[in-house]
């Protein structure tokens, strides 16, 4: 075969190839810092893929953030954790057909130490009135995410404006400011799922939990096509359905980190997957 044959052929080869990956369908999905944090997305979106022949693109932030992506057509789909931010999101027009996916809850996690004495209390609102009382240093995300949203509605249960040298906002997502607090010995909300991840290299402990106000649901909401036409609405809406079905709920069913569970499904209880 001639170089000139063998060329042509290299060519032809390569806009074959180009062209099929150009082919492949691409799913947007903004989705927060703790989902992609805890791990379960490299468990969870592989199967989906291979399933679909799509590719999953994954813009990790806070819910805030997720939210205004989706708002601007930015993202075919959110994933995100503030119910409160995601019925308002349903009810102005920009998303459609959210479903119930997962919970798990939010925790306090702070120092062996425990300085301001938070262990015994029995709910967050006595937990983060003894750290203002104390002093004790508090790490805030401070970025408008599910998590920070909930620990403002706390701090606002609570009678408290968190405001002075004590409260710290890191302006980072959940594992950094785990990070952080960790750093400073100093007390944070978290969502138990990411502690879990980072709990083999940080010191801090879970000092106050089980609270009801400390309840965590996720929500997936595909973008509606009539606000964005734009948008992959016929990828999201079969993403939806694989996260709601008994495979994907068996995946978030099933996924541990340190021997603990992380999530536990909503779309099908537990006991009603199939083996």
């Amino acid at each position: 075969m001639s170089i000139k044959k063998i060329l042509l052929t290299v060519l032809i080869f390569m806009l074959f190839f180009t062209t099929a990956a150009a082919a492949q369908e691409v799913l947007t999905m903004a989705t927060t810092t703790s989902t992609e944090n805890s791990g379960l997305l490299d468990e969870l979106l592989p199967p989906f893929e291979e399933k679909f022949d799509v590719r999953v693109d994954v813009v990790a932030v806070g819910t805030g953030a997720a939210i205004e992506l989706g708002r601007n057509g930015d993202a075919d789909i959110i994933f995100v954790h503030a119910r409160e931010a995601e019925d308002e999101f349903v009810d102005n027009g920009y998303g459609v057909n959210r479903r119930d996916v997962m919970y798990n809850d939010f925790v306090i996690l702070g120092p062996a130490s425990d300085p301001a004495a938070i262990k015994e209390t029995e709910t967050a609102v006595e937990a983060f009135q003894k750290i203002k009382a104390e002093g004790a240093e508090f790490v805030s995300r401070g970025d408008d995410s599910g998590t920070n949203k909930k620990e403002l509605s706390i701090w606002n249960s609570a009678e408290i404006d968190p405001e002075g040298s004590w409260y710290l906002e890191s302006g980072q997502g959940m594992g950094p400011s785990i990070n952080m607090a960790n750093e400073r010995q100093a007390y944070i909300l978290a969502d138990r799922g990411t502690y879990l991840a980072y709990s083999g290299d940080i010191e801090l402990e879970i000092l106050n939990s089980g609270d009801p106000e400390l309840f965590n649901p996720y929500g997936i909401i595909p973008i509606n096509p009539a606000h964005h036409t734009h948008v992959n609405y016929q990828i999201a809406m079969a993403f939806t359905g694989y996260l709601t079905s008994q495979q994907g709920q068996k995946i978030i069913n099933s996924y541990m980190q340190y021997g603990e569970q992380l999530f536990y499904t909503s779309a099908i209880d537990a006991e009603d997957l199939v083996e």
